[in-house]
């Protein structure tokens, strides 16, 4: 019997392009127009018609690795034969231990526990609810309020949403976000900081505004404060120095837990493992996703202090010590992809690799500066942002025309809002960036 052909949009029907609800995407206008990826090796993709389109935005900031790793697939292909799932709940299998073995040998210095889950959204989810156990188990059941900041992205779990501080991600559901939340700002001054190569000199001030919520609401009610190092999906807004160190001094101050949510900072993507070490500020619970299995296989994690993770393990030896789980926490398939990807990580120094690439991107980044409605240029590690300016009446219009005309040059960028945000996989060569980038300055210099 003949294999049945893999669908092209030259086969698809209106009813076939109309069957999938597509997530955070204008559908009627995609599908006016589609956009359609077929197959990707290494730094590309290819498009149903064979056009080569340079991936300038690692996926969605998560095939670190590259495209199309032969060794993941063998992996998962031989861990599909082999035990294809297995339970977590009260039963376990060698190779979930095996990967979080891995994991937590690389992870800094007293993190040495880590709670798996299935993408970034559960693993937000899953820090937040371990910072209330955590802090019930300790008798101070009373801290119930989490901390988030203005402009800060944690995927769109109720939790996440909460803490989270993207408009259009919470009004329409902003009667049913979780009670006790509140909010710091952001640290995006275009007054101050526009043009900043790396750290913003000025704003460490701005992680003050925690202890204006300490004096509203009492430390005492706090469980937790969540930022993301770098905060990517509000379009790449880098700490200003001294400012996540000023942050951890006050959640210390007040005994209040520091969640990092390194989902996009994770695996390499600073030149680090870890945003922690590239920024030497130790988290008390610290997310992760995208990476950790160059996306081939959905999955996240919780990183957990070893002092957080042993006040939980006390009473009766027969008691369930978190009732929190997920069907596929620690799924075979996603850890045989996982171990995998950390064997490539390590083989080709991945891990530390932006290191060597950080000057060359940060040039190349900074060369857009003085482009029209060009109006701010960012970048750290190998992280870069070009803002542009909004037209009267459409915010987000321009760079929504720059993205679509960037692929039909034959390059992949994210945009959030009017920033075009830049993440390639970190197997990016010295020719790959300036190809980007000449596209891009292609792109912008048409732009109306």
């Amino acid at each position: 019997m003949n294999a049945p052909d893999k669908a092209s949009l030259s086969s698809l029907t209106a009813t076939d392009l109309s069957s999938w609800w597509m997530p955070f995407t204008a559908n009627r206008q995609f599908k006016a127009r589609p956009r359609m990826l077929a197959r990707a090796k290494g730094m590309f993709y290819w498009t149903d018609e064979g056009r080569e389109i340079l991936d300038g935005a690692a996926g969605l900031w998560c095939v670190n690795a590259g495209h199309g790793r032969e060794e993941i697939a063998r992996a998962v292909s031989d861990q599909v034969a082999t035990l294809d799932f297995a339970p977590s709940f009260q039963f376990g299998h060698p190779i979930g231990f095996e990967f979080a073995s891995r994991l937590t040998r690389m992870a800094p210095e007293g993190f040495g526990k880590v709670f798996f889950t299935n993408s970034g959204s559960e693993a937000v989810d899953t820090a937040l609810k371990i910072a209330l156990a955590y802090h019930r188990a300790r008798g101070e059941g009373q801290r119930t309020r989490l901390i988030g900041r203005e402009r800060g992205y944690h995927g769109v779990g109720f939790g996440g949403m909460s803490v989270g501080g993207i408009l259009n991600n919470r009004k329409i559901f902003s009667g049913n976000l979780l009670p006790s939340v509140d909010h710091i700002g952001h640290t995006h001054n275009l007054e101050h900081n526009a043009y900043s190569r790396g750290q913003p000199e000025w704003g460490a001030h701005l992680a003050d505004e925690l202890e204006r919520l300490v004096a509203l609401h009492g430390a005492e009610t706090i469980a937790a404060v969540i930022v993301e190092p770098v905060a990517g999906s509000t379009g790449v807004l880098v700490p200003p120095k001294g400012y996540l160190e000023r942050l951890r001094e006050l959640c210390t101050r007040h005994g209040i837990l520091l969640i990092f949510d390194e989902v996009i900072t994770g695996f390499g993507r600073l030149g680090t493992p870890f945003a922690v070490d590239y920024f030497g500020v130790k988290p008390d619970l610290y997310t992760t996703a995208k990476g950790i299995t160059n996306a081939t296989v959905p999955m996240g994690g919780v990183f957990v202090r070893d002092e957080v993770h042993d006040t939980f393990m006390k009473g009766p030896e027969g008691l369930i010590e978190l009732f929190h789980g997920y069907t596929y926490s620690g799924h075979p398939l996603a850890c045989a992809a996982g171990i995998a990807t950390l064997d490539i990580y390590e083989r080709e120094g991945l891990l530390t690799r932006v290191a060597g690439l950080a000057e060359a991107w940060a040039d190349a980044v900074h060369a857009m500066r003085g482009l029209p409605h060009v109006i701010d240029t960012r970048n750290i590690g190998l992280i870069g942002a070009v803002e542009l300016a909004s037209r009267p009446g459409q915010p987000g219009a321009r760079a929504y025309d720059a993205m679509v005309a960037a692929f039909e040059a034959g390059l992949l960028v994210r945009v959030t809002g009017d920033i075009i945000a830049l993440s390639p996989p970190l197997i990016i060569e010295p020719a790959h960036i300036d190809r980007l980038f000449t596209t891009l300055r292609g792109v912008i210099a048409k732009l109306a």
